[in-house]
């Protein structure tokens, strides 16, 4: 049996933490958050892995997601019950709480794939910020050949309880800013195909959304160690930004 599926579906939710464990983007954005209590937005909160980290921390957190079987193993992690969990895109995520600090990790910024689906997320932040308070989020250096890096990553395999599950992706398309690919995991039992299509813009490019949203940049990076960003070398651009005047 094959089904087309995004993480709408709870095998891949399930799943999702064998390929995405704790890693220096965790670190990263961990470390943001500071040493005192802070009240923490993190958007496309995924599996909830920072959020409940946040929370064990102290922090007040809220984590936003559009998918209910990536929130429902979210909410199942200790500590989940000190989150806030709120299904919603973040384009369209609306609080009367503000934020001393906003994420939003895991390259979930390139699934905005139009001009105003950016600017809505950015509006977000903007609009959900307290004073003095942060965003940050990455996105890949569009300099790197990333449709060849993928394109030659062999299959990872894991094992589960049921089996072996096993992973390839296929670039199934390139046009501009847009690289397409197609994920296939064979479970056991049954496999599942995740079609998608991600956005690689320059740091000029998302350095101008960033002033027309009303947002300035404060720090640039090129990788979780805080190295200064190399547009030919370094493999993300992460950035900081506030809120301007």
């Amino acid at each position: 049996m094959t089904e087309d599926m995004n993480y709408q579906h709870v095998r891949l939710a399930e799943v999702y933490d064998l390929d995405n464990p704790w890693g220096q983007d965790n670190d990263f954005y961990f470390g943001l958050a500071g040493p005192g209590i802070s009240r923490v937005l993190d958007l496309g909160c995924g599996t909830g892995t920072l959020c409940c980290a946040l929370a064990q921390r102290g922090h007040r957190v809220t984590g936003v997601d559009p998918a209910s079987p990536m929130l429902a193993v979210a909410a199942s992690k200790p500590f989940a019950d000190s989150v806030e969990w709120v299904k919603s895109s973040a384009q369209d995520y609306r609080s009367e709480d503000r934020f001393d600090l906003i994420v939003m990790m895991g390259h979930a910024f390139q699934i905005l794939l139009t001009d105003e689906e950016v600017l809505a997320v950015l509006g977000t932040m903007r609009r959900h910020l307290k004073p003095g308070g942060k965003a940050a989020f990455e996105t890949r250096n569009p300099n790197i050949d990333w449709a060849h890096v993928w394109g030659t990553h062999p299959p990872v395999e894991h094992t589960l309880p049921s089996g072996c599950l096993r992973e390839t992706l296929e670039i199934t398309g390139q046009s501009g800013e847009l690289i397409s690919f197609q994920q296939r995991f064979e479970f056991p039992d049954l496999t599942l195909t995740s079609s998608s299509t991600l956005r690689f813009l320059s740091r000029t490019q998302v350095e101008d959304f960033i002033a027309r949203s009303g947002l300035v940049v404060r720090e640039v990076f090129g990788d979780w160690d805080r190295s200064r960003f190399d547009p030919v070398q370094s493999l993300e651009i992460i950035f900081i930004v506030e809120e301007s005047g």
